[in-house]
């Protein structure tokens, strides 16, 4: 999700286009408080790693 996420924000610059910009900050971020989580040892949503 976090390389997704970068992919879009690449995306979104070099195309000039927001939204694709925005969505990627999102899913990177979304990204990133998981894989925090999972290394925590938390399981999210039935999963314990995000990996």
């Amino acid at each position: 999700m976090i390389i997704l996420g970068v992919i879009l924000i690449v995306l979104g610059v070099v195309l000039d286009i927001g939204i694709l910009y925005t969505i990627g900050i999102i899913l990177a971020v979304i990204g990133a408080i998981l894989w925090v989580l999972g290394l925590m040892g938390r399981a999210v949503g039935g999963r314990a790693h995000y990996y």
